[in-house]
């Protein structure tokens, strides 16, 4: 059940038509209801004494395709020799984290030993050396997911 100010409902309410932006967008059924303290409440379920229907018209939201899509003519614009700099910048960013992304899966891998890293002295417990297995496992996917989305950006310079 919704329960909500009265405030806040008719802002959500606004956001919510807005959010179904294709078409056009019917709400279901929302009562305002008012209890015995004069607080008032919306509710799209569990309607009771003291509620109301509230007439709610379908709202035709405008698609965004086309010419429409595009920036305003007004729009402030970048010159070529500026874009460029920006994409070289870019580049040398993308290329420096890349070499620090895989120096560190390097590090990773080496400590990992193929999954087999040297005991600790605070690991007489197995259970402690699996869980710092699994923490490097899990180190070093995420490291390597890291490289592939630096290689996507790259090939999309």
């Amino acid at each position: 059940m919704l329960t909500l100010q009265p405030r806040i409902a008719r802002h959500l309410l606004l956001a919510l038509l807005a959010l179904f932006c294709a078409g056009r967008v019917w709400a279901d059924d929302i009562y305002q209801c008012t209890d015995e303290n004069g607080k008032v409440e919306y509710k799209n379920t569990g309607v009771t004494k003291g509620c109301k229907k509230l007439n709610v018209e379908p709202v035709v939201v405008p698609k965004l395709t086309g010419p429409a899509a595009k920036s305003p003519s007004n729009f402030p614009r970048v010159d070529n020799d500026t874009q460029k700099s920006r994409d070289t910048d870019r580049r040398r960013i993308l290329e420096d984290e890349l070499k620090v992304q895989e120096a560190k899966l390097a590090d990773l891998q080496k400590s990992f030993n193929n999954g087999e890293p040297e005991r600790q002295g605070d690991e007489r417990n197995y259970q402690r050396y699996l869980d710092r297995v699994q923490q490097m496992k899990d180190d070093i996917a995420r490291t390597q997911s890291d490289i592939d989305s630096i290689r996507s950006e790259l090939s999309k310079l």
